[in-house]
């Protein structure tokens, strides 16, 4: 990799601390990315990360970052440019799930609201204060990428969380959207569809999955890991598919192929 080209790569990763953002802030780092990581808080998961990051050679970085919170975001971004410099790749992975999975008949308008408040309300309008300071700033060469992390539920009904595959729908389109207002700028947007992947979020049904997966879930028959989904990120935003835009990437290990 070129040492100089390495060196003006900086991405800024949300919900970054753990899980799939965490392997993303790896995969990047890996891949010559200085990293900011944004969370909700400043805990031993942080450090980890930061330190994860630092060893493969990179600078590293955390900021508070509500993504829901709208007020917040320019501070956030001046605050990541500040540290690091002119951002050259977004990545909106944070997000969370339905507090409690159950009968679509019974999902509420709070937790549709929340679901939709930080899994595409919060991403959209950061994206957008992003992609302004994009196009505001003279073109240097270097590439510039937005890569949004949505979910196998942007095409898999589950009903036990309607909201959730709503909400990450929802995110299928935005990627087109800004793709689309971005792409005359030579801009990238692309959208990454984790299948099964091993987190936290998914610990709560892993017995399931467990079974499913071994059963024939997907034709790779294994969970995801992090590091999968990272693999993938870290290579849309080195401009390795520089002639594309407003893809959706699955990291699915084949779920999404219907199969008779």
């Amino acid at each position: 990799m070129n040492a100089n080209i390495a060196a003006d790569r900086r991405a800024f990763v949300t919900g970054g601390k753990r899980g799939i953002g965490q392997g993303i802030a790896f995969a990047m780092a890996d891949s010559g990315f200085d990293v900011m990581i944004g969370d909700l808080n400043n805990d031993s998961d942080v450090e980890e990360t930061l330190k994860g990051i630092r060893q493969r050679g990179r600078r590293a970085d955390f900021v508070h970052c509500d993504v829901a919170d709208l007020s917040s975001h320019e501070a956030v971004i001046d605050r990541v440019e500040k540290a690091l410099g002119p951002l050259t790749c977004l990545v909106n992975n944070a997000g969370i799930s339905v507090a409690k999975r159950g009968d679509l008949l019974e999902a509420t308008p709070d937790s549709f609201d929340e679901l939709f408040r930080v899994n595409l309300r919060g991403p959209f309008f950061l994206t957008q204060k992003v992609a302004k300071r994009f196009l505001e700033r003279a073109n240097d060469g270097q590439y510039r990428c937005i890569v949004n992390i949505s979910s196998a539920n942007a095409y898999a009904a589950s009903p036990n969380r309607a909201e959730y595959c709503l909400s990450k729908t929802a995110v299928s389109m935005a990627t087109k959207l800004f793709a689309t207002r971005l792409g005359e700028a030579g801009i990238g947007v692309f959208e990454i569809r984790p299948g099964v992947i091993r987190t936290n979020m998914t610990a709560v049904a892993a017995a399931d999955y467990d079974k499913r997966i071994a059963a024939g879930l997907s034709p790779m028959p294994r969970w995801g890991e992090p590091q999968d989904v990272g693999r993938a990120a870290s290579a849309l935003a080195s401009g390795a598919f520089g002639f594309s835009t407003g893809d959706a990437i699955n990291v699915d290990g084949g779920l999404h192929i219907t199969r008779l």
